[in-house]
């Protein structure tokens, strides 16, 4: 079976209608971005498991696309930065876009989304957000600086959570799309590891 829009998901009904040994091929996603095609082989057990083996970039089916702000400003309570908890760091927003980095950093981090906020002078704002809206993070990049103010609202700390899946990846010596697997129970659970 072979799908061609990228999924967050492989539905379980795909892997019923396998028998095992069975191949499905499927642009697979986390939610921050990063997509790429996983090779997955459909087990006895009614599992399916698979190295994903090169980039891709789809559009998402339409129902596993979550819904997102209008705006990067839309649940702000009060004038900026209003609850918005301000920190500093040395990590800059420009090294977490890299497709490889952002499916990295969306396998370790779930239901979160970057968005682009740019400006006429080369600057701009990364602004991540929860899919349940209940958090939000910026990180402001300026041309010619070394550190990067950083403002964190809500229950999750996501610059924090993105910043630290960020430094396992980059400890990790920054492994490619092959160096992961993904497994699908045959409740529709999914793993992904580093293999």
């Amino acid at each position: 079976m072979i799908a061609t829009c990228p999924v967050g998901s492989v539905p379980p009904a795909w892997i019923r209608q396998c028998r095992p040994g069975a191949v499905i091929v499927a642009p697979w996603g986390p939610e921050y971005g990063g997509e790429a095609t996983v090779r997955l082989t459909v087990r006895p057990d009614g599992s399916a498991c698979g190295r994903f083996v090169h980039s891709s970039a789809f559009m998402r089916l339409r129902a596993q696309r979550s819904t997102r702000p209008a705006s990067s400003l839309a649940h702000l309570d009060g004038p900026w930065p209003a609850d918005g908890v301000r920190s500093t760091t040395a990590l800059s927003p420009d090294e977490l876009g890299d497709w490889t980095a952002m499916f990295a950093i969306g396998v370790r981090v779930p239901a979160v989304f970057p968005l682009t906020e740019r400006y006429p002078d080369g600057s701009y704002t990364l602004w991540l957000h929860d899919t349940a809206v209940t958090s939000w993070a910026t990180a402001d990049r300026e041309p010619g600086r070394a550190g990067f103010e950083v403002v964190q609202s809500g229950p999750r700390r996501l610059w924090d959570e993105v910043e630290s899946a960020w430094r396992w990846w980059d400890g990790l010596g920054r492994p490619g799309f092959d160096r992961f697997e993904l497994t699908v129970s045959p409740g529709g659970e999914h793993t992904v590891r580093l293999a």
